[in-house]
């Protein structure tokens, strides 16, 4: 029977990834499948500190039960703080928390300090995660290693559910070319950095294709031209569609190694189209999906390393088109069919 299900979806202004996307597919999925769907969307900021849990008071204040007198039947949560709203048949599908008081706390990639304002924040935001997240009728996540953190610091168990790509079908195996290809957000925790370095430390000439952008973008830049690295390096920005397609087709491998990723749409569109993923050995998600010498490369996360393994792929065509061909059986089960039968009440 058609429903009337709200999305529940937290927007960092200015900022799109794949939280954007996930929330994108799984409404065009729903309204496909014949139900009446929309999106509710709250701005956040991480910064002032203590503003944070204003932004889950702002979801907790919000009555979605009805909308114009007219019931909705069910809302589905994604990132933080959107599940602190309240509602009957509140869903979480769970993208990940407020990374930078969980499992990036104490690292380079967190804002926090050790500090007791910084401390107190953090423990109500794990006050706030408990309650809000533990009073949801069903709780998923978009991956084993999400779920393992939400275990991990809340105690409370959840179920892996892979979002498919948007282009989930249109992805597909042309030759492995001579470039690299990048598909990560420019930012600090997709680790380009480590990319540009292990390029400026290889012994084949092979050039790299990023397409996106972010707020990494124009040190990134000047950390390529500081290497030396010159053409061999493009930042394309956003591509269209088609173009994205096109230059996966004919990448001889992509690269994808952020810091313990919570899923990355990259690497299930690298195995799609038949491409091996070169990632490390603590990118997170990643690693449910590529496994070494069989769709990949496994990493140490070093320059030295990947620099070699880059190496091997652009020495060895034949290495490239083995792993490639072993990528789109891995994740031929990720599909919008499947997500729909568990998220619906």
């Amino acid at each position: 029977m058609p429903k009337r299900i709200l999305i529940c979806a937290t927007q960092v202004p200015f900022v799109r990834g794949g939280a954007e996307l996930l929330v994108e597919g799984l409404r065009d999925a729903l309204r496909a499948a014949g139900h009446t769907t929309d999106v509710v969307s709250l701005p956040f900021a991480w910064q002032p500190h203590e503003r944070i849990a204003e932004a889950a008071l702002a979801w907790r204040l919000l009555d979605l039960t009805a909308v114009n007198a007219e019931p909705v039947d069910q809302v589905i949560c994604t990132k933080f703080p959107s599940y602190a709203v309240c509602h009957p048949r509140k869903v979480v599908w769970l993208v990940h928390q407020h990374r930078q008081a969980y499992d990036w706390y104490g690292t380079q990639w967190s804002d926090f300090a050790n500090t007791p304002d910084d401390r107190a924040v953090r423990e109500q935001l794990l006050r706030i995660d408990r309650q809000m997240l533990g009073e949801a009728q069903r709780r998923f996540t978009i991956s084993q290693n999400v779920s393992e953190r939400l275990q991990r610091f809340n105690g409370l168990s959840s179920t892996p559910l892979y979002p498919p790509s948007r282009y989930a079908g249109q992805l597909r195996a042309g030759p492995y070319g001579d470039y690299l290809l990048s598909d990560a957000r420019l930012d600090a925790a997709k680790r380009l950095d480590l990319l540009l370095q292990a390029l400026a430390r290889t012994k084949q000439p092979l050039r790299c294709v990023c397409i996106s952008t972010g707020p990494e973008r124009e040190r990134l830049i000047q950390l390529a031209a500081t290497l030396g690295l010159g053409a061999r390096v493009e930042f394309r920005g956003f591509v269209p569609d088609a173009e994205l397609i096109e230059l996966y087709a004919g990448a001889r491998a992509v690269y994808y190694a952020p810091f313990d990723e919570d899923y990355g749409f990259t690497t299930v569109q690298a195995l799609a189209a038949a491409r091996p993923v070169v990632t490390t050995s603590d990118a997170g998600g990643v690693l449910e999906f590529v496994e070494d010498g069989v769709n990949g490369l496994v990493c140490a996360p070093t320059p030295e390393d990947i620099a070699a393994q880059l190496d091997r792929l652009w020495a060895d065509a034949p290495l490239a088109a083995r792993l490639g061909a072993a990528g789109p059986a891995r994740v031929a089960g990720i599909r919008w069919e499947t997500v729909l039968e568990a998220l619906l009440l």
